[in-house]
């Protein structure tokens, strides 16, 4: 099969290759899947350039989400069948096999039966960033209805992702956003209100349209800090990424307003929280509750060039077509 390939880590243009290597077997509770699309998170570029860990063992390929078809099914595997489209999520975690090459070998419960009429591009924009999403929300779709969110970088994947899922558990979105045109994204997805957190008077906009907001989605705890406060009363705030620099927190004041900031690495969370995002997202994709991000596609000889387009910041999601 042919697949991108990296063998150390370093910089997108000096370690990927595309080559041809054996077609992988299934082996026991694992299933084959032929990829239609694979998609690009920030997560596979800092893995591969070697910013959250060392080189991997003999090679690696490349990239956690994607979507295709089951063509091969191991020992031991149900629920699975061949001929299912599938989307897939940490495809790469602790395997070999990601799917930026023509067919991904992985765990079954990786591989998520998709409903015929859910296109490849919002499958492949799904994994990493929905289920993240997913889990800064609370991993409970019926805990939140009713309930106010804001979600921090409305723009963005994962926060695109956690606009949809709050809208469908019912509940009341707003989304903070820097320029009209990211304002427009996040309201395709769904929000009810979007405020431009560079303007003056953020914090009264978002409280004349709810009282209190009881979950934050937060991408910027540090430059945000200030914004989520003013709105927080018994709030807890979900940060999935970090920043360049730590922020320092401002222990009495998120005491007074019995503010809660927990930390979301999709990585690390138990096999049973995962499951339960992963089933509200199956849910909402079913119930055709959740749209595809912009999408760019390359083809699978680009990958370098794709790589290289998300790590300076590309917009939407950016997409290999094996």
């Amino acid at each position: 099969m042919k697949a991108a390939v990296y063998r150390k880590t370093g910089s997108a243009a000096d370690v990927l290759h595309v080559e041809d290597l054996d077609t992988p077997e299934p082996g026991p509770g694992q299933v084959r899947v032929r990829i239609t699309r694979s998609a690009i998170n920030p997560t596979d570029w800092k893995t591969r350039a070697g910013l959250t860990g060392g080189d991997p063992d003999e090679f690696q390929v490349p990239h956690q989400d994607g979507a295709g078809v089951i063509d091969a099914v191991g020992e031991g595997v149900e629920g699975r069948e061949v001929g299912q489209r599938v989307w897939t999520h940490l495809s790469a975690f602790k395997n070999r096999y990601g799917t930026a090459a023509e067919y991904s070998v992985l765990p079954a419960d990786r591989a998520i039966p998709l409903p015929d009429d859910a296109s490849d591009d919002l499958a492949g924009c799904l994994g990493v960033p929905a289920v993240t999403a997913a889990q800064c929300l609370g991993g409970d779709p019926a805990a939140l209805e009713g309930r106010t969110v804001l979600v921090a970088g409305g723009a963005g994947a994962v926060g695109h992702f956690a606009i949809g899922l709050a809208k469908h558990a019912g509940a009341r979105v707003v989304s903070t956003v820097s320029s009209e045109s990211k304002g427009e994204r996040a309201r395709a997805a769904g929000a009810d209100l979007v405020v431009n957190y560079k303007e003056d008077g953020a914090a009264d906009k978002i409280r004349a349209f709810a009282e209190r907001v009881d979950r934050i989605v937060e991408v910027a705890l540090g430059a945000n800090l200030d914004l989520d406060l003013a709105v927080s009363d018994n709030t807890t705030i979900a940060v999935y990424a970090n920043e360049p620099n730590d922020p320092t927190i401002p222990v009495r004041r998120l005491m007074v307003t019995n503010t809660t900031v927990r930390f979301v690495l999709l990585y690390n969370i138990t096999a049973a929280d995962l499951a339960a995002d992963v089933a509200w997202v199956r849910g909402a994709v079913a119930a055709g509750a959740l749209t595809p991000l912009e999408v760019t596609t390359y083809s699978l000889d680009d990958v370098v060039a794709a790589q290289e387009a998300v790590e300076n910041g590309a917009v939407g999601k950016v997409m290999l077509v094996p």
